[in-house]
This record gives structure tokens, C-alpha cells and sequence, in this order.
């Protein structure tokens, strides 16, 4: 009788971490995976050759997990984000394995340099900006907290653009990542899921008489998973992040290859494949939002189906689901998964509607990221319908009778019902993301105290009176593995010296950071770390901008997406106004460096208008023989996570400058304090609860809050102020008359014509209130003293700011899920 495989145990050496059994593992993977000796490979051999005998260490603990929790047959968490920022991985497993120093010393014997072989790896490109690394870092944090956790979303081949500045302006290049091969992945060619689009819905009652529907003459797309293994810290647990790649149905293109048209088979198959070829494509035309739209349907689809498929294993009762199964929406883009886990449990399994909204909801809970409501995602009815005719259906459905109970509430408010409907009718008939990802979730919750308080009194105030309780703040949080123990190994090593190492898995150990700021030989140690970490990105600016900076100036650092509510620009305009001063000889200015860097969407005029600013500003001011060393303005091209992970050490200055009530929590705020910058920010986001964390003293808070800035926009006249304020008048006319732009005067007109007439965030309000707290900055700069221990006491405070907090309150609060903290 023949024997079946999946009754096979395996018993295999668990490989070492030692430098020995790594040297040999090494010689194996450069020889039997590779194809290379010594004497021929290259660097970016070797660095496979490494990334595959860490992948090795991971695999093993990996299998052990997952047979663990078929084990334990707990209830898992799936994180649906069309974004993960995971970075580079090659450092971040050997930290996590806990056999980075091993590696390291086990390369420089064989002439190898860790750091340089790391920088041949490059960023993953799946994401943008901070939704993704906020999703990479929960990730992290999951797997370090022992939770049965997943991650699913796209593997594109392309990520958002690689940024170049060519005569100071953002070129876009396409991000081929993997270029290469990707050695941290493992394909999946048999786990394979049909997507569907387009067609048309056939009713029909079975014999058992249940209302059927019936999805007929729809295009199909295969989604092939990849997985990516994710390792927790010191504890081997190894969770699995899987993203799904489109695949041509085979019998696709059969019929068309046969008739002898090749090249339109080849068409066809390659347009099903654009699916998973580019994040976020440009949805400014009616063929981007289409596909934008079936990316999200794509990427939920599959992983609903692949979870029911893991759930029926071993339960055949879909009643038991939302005791098995949590669903994080990350933002609205995954929001198409409740009419889609309503399709497949009424037309796959055959569930009535009320047992399959009973289960849904009690599934899913959404985070929302941002307060603008032209960010609130929405969708044609025409195109939804017409891409995703049963989703729509379910839509409908579900607010018909969303609506009625509101209306058992509220009779008589019309009103209230308008405002509510899934089905936005002002002009277009629009499908509201938000709506249905509130009505869909049992919770729902913001990522800071402010955003989630302006949530429940604004955008989502009917919401918060209609299901009180339903609606909660968690503060979003960072991974302390990567952005404080590889960021910044010096700063790592001090804090380990004197406090040992409990703190990178329990951040709140940092607050015995606190009274060694009064402690002059530790203050000069933390400075000694701060000025190595600065020395480092002036070389990296030397090499490769070109450009001289004094590591004994001030880091004044702006990292971000570049949009108009991160007000970039009201950055630029104190930098004018600095210089300014400096050429008229002002005194108390203390030598300043003002880095700039991120990333302006392809098709956000004014943001791309920014970047030729900064970088036109930065050429007058950077050629300035005048300035003698008092002022330098750096724009450091194609930010990414790797770009971060050097700039963040070496900041002394954080700039947090949103108009109140914009910018939903950040994170850059937290990684640059935790690395001892100081703050200068509007009171917004996560800014109000770093300020408590670390005291008003030890930052700088100026301009508006969010209630001000409502009262402020009723009548704001911004030309009163350019009128009234001679320093503001002089740097906006610098700027109109082409002072920066010499050979295009009118260049960056409309900018200041936007300031003068809209001014919507609101820069000219809070222009003098920061040029005031920048004079502050200066005086508390020439006090070394001071601020390291200022430095000291932000590092100290931000405990709280670990992923690890914010995951467990997740745990706690949303999924109802155990975790193991501090295992």
C-alpha cells in the first residue's frame, strides 16, 4: 500500500547559530543555491548566499510555528493592508535570531562587510508612506508578542517610483525590486485562487427552495500566493506574511493561441497580470481607478478565500468563525472584504443573510488613518456596479436595511438618513468606503487620542451617537527592533550599557533612562553618540549630493510625504526668513543644516511645485558665499525606510508641523524621538501625546490648535497678514520675483498666488508663532548641556510608542485574542 506523504515526520538538525555551523551553512548556500565558489562570486552573490542561511534559520522556526497554532487551534489575526513597508530584512532576521554579532564577526573573517553587503539588498517596494510601515512594524510587533498573526496583501512588482531629482524637479523611475530575485520569498504555485470581475448576476430558487444568486460570464484572474517569513524577537516565533501576485487563467488565452493570434493572447494574459505590476496606480483617469479598484478586490478576495479554506480544515461550522478568525482592516483600501465575505458565505456556503452579517461584523474591524474628507475613499456606483455586480447588490442590501433601522431611531430626519447612507447622492451616486467599513466592523478605531476625539465629533459624529462605544482610540506605535536597536547601534549600545537589554522587548523600560540625564558623563556620552551619528549622514550627504554640511550644526530634520498639510513649505519660508537674517547679520542664529526628504505623489501638482522650491532654494542659499557655514539646505532624493534608518539617528530637530486636526496620529514624530530629537510641531496627531509623555519643556509646541484652526478659516484673510507682517512680506516676494529662480522668474508664482488667495492649511497664521519657538530652538541649542538632557528625558519618555503597546491593546481591545508579552 502506498504510502501517504503527509504522514511523514521529518526529523531534521535544527541549524545552529553558531559561527561555525553558519560558516558551513554559508559555504553550502554559495555552492548548491548560488552556483558560485569564493574565487567567482560576486558581492550581491554573497549577499544571497547570507540572505539564504539566515532564510534557512527562519524557515525551520517558521514550520515549528505554524504546526503550533494548528496545534493550539486559536483564534488568528489577519492583517489586510494594501501596503507593507518591511524594508530590508538581512539585518532584521540575523537581530531577531539574535546572531547579529555572529554573522558579522563571521563575514569580516571571510573579508566581508555586513554593512555593505546589506545596502546591495534593496527596500521592498511595497508601500508609500506611513500606512505600510505602520503595518510592517504590527507585523513585528505581532510575531514578538507570540500572536497567531498573518499579514496579506500585493506583492507588486513595482512599487511606488523611484524618486530622482533632475534640475531640482521629482522624476519618477519605475521601482523594479526584483530585479534581482527576492530570497526572503517563498513561492506558492499550488496555493491559487480564481478572482473574478465584470459579467452579470443570474437569480434563481434551488430545489431546496433558497434564493440563489448566480455570477455568470465574468473574467477571471488566478492570485498565486508568495510568502514572506516574519520573525519575532527571542522567542523563534515565525509568523508568515503572504502576498498574492496575479496570474492568467490558463484556458485564457487557449482559444486565441490556437486561432493563430499570438500577439493578442499574449495581450490579454498580460493585462490580467497588471493587476499586482504597480502600487496605487494613477487613479486621475478612469482606467486607473478601475484598476485600482480591482487591485483591492484582488488582494481581498484571495485571502478570504484562502482563510475559509484554512478555517475548513478543521471546522465545518462557519458559526464558530469570528471565534477563529480577527480581520484588521488597515484603512478603507481592504474594505471591499465585507460584501465579499457576505458573497461567499451566502453563494459559496449557502448561508442565510442574517446568520452571514451576524458572523461578518463580529469578523472585521477597520482603523481609520486620516480626517479629510476629500481622503475618504469612495467609488462610482457605475464603475463598482459594473466591475463588481454582486458586491454591489450586497451594498445595497446592507444599507437598505442600515438605513431602516436608523430610520426606526431617527423618524422623520431626513437628514441624519442622507448623512449615514452607504450611498453617498450628492451629484454622482458614490459608494462610501468609510460607511460600509464602519457598518461592517464591530469596532472601529483612530490611532491617536485627537484623531479619534475629531473622528466621533466631525466625520463620524452620527456614527459615534449610533453605536456608542463602537469607536475607540488606539495610538499607533513603532517597532523599537528597527527604529531605535538597528537604526542607531551606538545609541543602542550606550542605552544597553547602562540599563541591559530588557528594554527591546518592553520599551517602558527606557523611563531609567530618566535620572541618568542628570548625570553629566552620560550626558556627554549620549552627545558623543549624537555627533558620530551626524558625522555619518554628512559623509552620506558629501558622497552622494555633493554637498558639505558641518556635523556641528544643528539636524533640523522634515521626513515625510510631501503634501501640503505636512506644510513643508511653511518650513521653507522660516529657512528664507533665516536667511535673511543671517545676510543682514542678526544675531543668536546658531549654524543650522535643514534636511528635507519624501516623496510627492506623481499626480499632486503643488507637491511636485514644493520639491522644485526646496531644491531651488537650496541651490541660491548652498552657493551663498555669504553664509559661511550658518546655513545649509539638503534635499535627500527617494525616501524609503532604508533612508529613514539614516537620517532618523542623526536628527537634533523633529519637524512636526501639520495644521491641527490634519495629520491622523504619525509616526516619524516617535522614531525621531525616540533617537533623541527634539520636537517642534503643532499640537495634532500623536505630537499632544508625545508632549505629555515627555513634558512641555523638553519640546516646542507653537500656532493653532484644531479648534482654533476651524475658527480661524471663518472669514481668514491671508493677504492681511503678508500685508501686516514686513519679514513674511519680504520672503514671499523673494520667492514671487524669482530671487530662487533666476532663469524662469514667474517659476514659483503660483505657490505664493496659492498662499495669498486659499492658504487652506493655514501657513501664514502660524508663520510668526514659528518663526518665535524657531528663536527658541536656537537660544536652547547654544546650552549643549540643556539639550542633551532635553534629548535624554524625550528617549526616556516614549515607552508608550512601541508597536508592542499599541498591538497588545489590539489584542486586548479588538480581536480578543491572548498574547505571550515578554515571553
Amino acid at each position: 500500500m502506498k504510502k501517504d506523504p503527509k504522514s511523514v515526520v521529518f526529523h531534521y538538525e535544527k541549524l545552529g547559530c553558531d559561527s561555525a555551523t553558519m560558516r558551513h551553512s554559508l559555504a553550502n548556500r554559495l555552492t548548491y543555491t548560488v552556483g558560485k565558489d569564493p574565487i567567482t562570486a560576486t558581492e550581491r552573490d554573497w549577499f544571497h548566499a547570507i540572505a539564504y542561511m539566515v532564510r534557512d534559520r527562519l524557515a525551520e522556526r517558521w514550520m515549528e510555528t505554524m504546526r503550533g497554532y494548528y496545534r493550539d487551534d486559536a483564534k488568528r489575526v489577519y492583517y489586510f493592508s494594501l501596503e507593507f513597508l518591511i524594508g530590508r530584512m538581512l539585518v532584521n532576521g540575523m537581530s531577531n535570531l539574535g546572531c547579529l554579532g555572529e554573522c558579522r564577526k563571521l563575514l569580516e573573517d571571510l573579508g566581508l562587510d555586513l554593512e555593505e553587503l546589506s545596502e546591495i539588498e534593496p527596500d521592498a517596494a511595497l508601500g508609500n508612506g506611513g500606512l505600510g510601515r505602520l503595518a510592517a512594524c504590527f507585523l513585528d510587533s505581532m510575531a514578538t508578542l507570540g500572536l497567531h498573526g498573518y499579514g496579506y496583501g500585493i506583492r507588486y512588482e513595482y512599487g511606488m517610483f523611484n524618486q530622482r531629482i533632475i534640475e531640482g524637479e521629482q522624476v519618477e523611475h519605475p521601482d523594479n525590486w526584483l530585479r534581482y530575485g527576492n530570497p526572503w520569498e517563498f513561492s506558492r504555485p499550488e496555493v491559487l485562487y480564481p478572482v473574478k470581475f465584470f459579467g452579470h448576476i443570474m437569480e434563481y430558487v434551488d430545489e431546496e427552495g433558497r434564493h440563489c444568486h448566480h455570477w455568470a460570464d465574468a473574467e477571471e484572474v488566478m492570485a498565486m500566493a508568495f510568502d514572506t517569513p516574519i520573525p519575532g524577537r527571542g522567542n523563534d516565533v515565525v509568523n508568515n506574511m503572504r502576498l498574492w501576485t496575479a496570474k492568467a487563467t490558463r484556458d485564457f488565452n487557449l482559444r486565441l493561441f490556437n486561432e493563430g493570434n499570438y500577439i493578442q493572447a499574449v495581450e490579454d494574459k498580460n493585462a490580467s497580470e497588471n493587476l499586482s505590476k504597480v502600487l496605487y496606480p494613477d487613479d486621475t483617469t478612469s482606467m486607473g481607478r478601475e484598476l485600482r479598484l480591482k487591485q483591492q478586490y484582488f488582494f481581498v478576495s484571495a485571502s478570504l478565500q484562502d482563510i475559509l479554506h484554512r478555517f475548513q480544515r478543521y471546522h465545518s461550522d462557519f458559526s464558530e468563525l469570528p471565534s477563529k478568525v480577527a480581520i484588521q482592516l488597515n484603512d478603507t483600501h481592504p474594505s471591499v472584504s465585507i460584501p465579499e465575505l457576505m458573497r461567499l458565505l451566502m453563494d459559496a456556503h449557502h448561508l442565510g443573510w442574517d446568520e452571514a452579517w451576524h458572523i461578518t461584523r463580529r469578523v472585521f474591524s477597520y482603523t481609520n488613518h486620516t480626517l479629510m474628507p476629500e481622503a475618504l475613499e469612495t467609488w462610482p456606483v457605475r464603475l463598482f456596479e459594473r466591475v463588481l455586480p454582486r458586491h454591489m447588490q450586497i451594498i445595497f442590501e446592507i444599507n437598505f436595511r442600515f438605513l431602516k433601522d436608523v430610520m426606526h431611531h431617527y423618524p422623520g430626519d431626513h437628514d441624519v438618513l442622507r448623512r449615514m447612507s452607504i450611498i453617498g447622492e450628492d451629484g454622482e451616486r458614490t459608494v462610501r468606503m468609510a460607511h460600509l467599513a464602519i457598518v461592517g466592523s464591530h469596532r472601529v478605531n483612530g490611532v491617536s487620542a485627537i484623531h479619534t476625539r475629531l473622528m466621533k465629533e466631525s466625520i463620524f459624529f452620527d456614527f459615534d451617537q449610533f453605536f456608542p462605544g463602537r469607536i475607540i482610540n488606539i495610538t499607533n506605535g513603532v517597532t523599537p527592533r528597527l527604529w531605535i536597536e538597528q537604526a542607531n547601534p551606538l545609541l543602542s549600545e550606550l542605552i544597553t550599557s547602562h540599563i541591559g537589554d530588557g528594554w527591546v522587548r518592553d520599551l517602558d523600560e527606557l523611563k531609567r533612562l530618566v535620572p541618568l540625564a542628570e548625570n553629566p558623563k552620560f550626558r556627554k556620552k549620549f552627545m558623543a553618540v549624537k555627533r558620530a551619528n551626524k558625522a555619518r549622514l554628512a559623509g552620506l550627504i558629501h558622497r552622494h549630493l555633493g554637498i558639505t554640511v558641518d556635523p556641528d550644526s544643528l539636524f533640523d530634520v522634515q521626513i515625510k510625504r510631501i503634501h501640503e498639510y505636512k506644510r513643508q513649505l511653511l518650513n521653507l519660508l522660516h529657512v528664507v526668513t533665516r536667511y535673511n537674517r543671517i545676510r543682514r547679520g542678526a544675531p543668536g542664529l546658531s549654524p543650522r543644516t535643514v534636511i528635507f526628504s519624501g516623496k510627492a505623489a506623481p499626480g499632486y501638482v503643488m507637491a511636485k511645485r514644493i520639491i522644485r522650491l526646496i531644491n531651488d532654494v537650496a541651490d541660491i542659499i548652498n552657493n551663498d558665499p555669504a553664509m559661511h557655514r550658518q546655513l545649509k539646505v539638503v534635499f535627500i532624493p527617494n525616501y524609503d525606510v532604508s533612508t529613514a534608518l539614516d537620517i532618523i539617528p542623526a536628527a537634533d530637530l523633529s519637524e512636526q508641523i501639520s495644521t491641527a486636526g490634519t495629520e491622523a496620529s504619525g509616526t516619524g514624530n516617535m522614531k525621531l524621538a525616540m533617537n533623541g530629537a527634539l520636537t517642534i510641531g503643532t499640537l495634532d496627531g500623536a505630537n499632544i501625546e508625545i508632549q505629555n509623555a515627555v513634558g512641555e519643556e523638553n519640546l516646542f509646541i507653537f500656532g493653532l490648535d484644531a479648534a482654533q484652526v476651524e475658527a480661524c478659516r471663518a472669514g481668514y484673510r491671508p493677504r492681511d497678514l503678508y500685508e501686516t507682517n514686513a519679514e513674511l512680506k519680504e520672503v514671499l516676494d523673494m520667492i514671487a520675483s524669482g530671487f530662487f529662480s533666476p532663469d524662469d522668474p514667474q517659476r514659483h508664482q503660483p505657490v505664493v498666488d496659492s498662499l495669498l488667495q486659499h492658504d487652506f492649511y493655514l501657513l501664514l497664521a502660524d508663520y510668526a508663532a514659528y518663526i518665535n519657538v524657531q528663536e527658541a530652538v536656537d537660544a536652547h541649542f547654544q546650552d549643549p548641556d540643556s539639550w542633551a538632557r532635553k534629548a535624554i528625558l524625550n528617549v526616556g519618555h516614549m515607552g508608550r510608542f512601541s508597536s508592542d503597546r499599541t498591538v497588545s491593546q489590539y489584542a486586548d481591545e479588538i480581536w480578543n485574542v491572548h498574547h505571550k508579552h515578554h515571553a
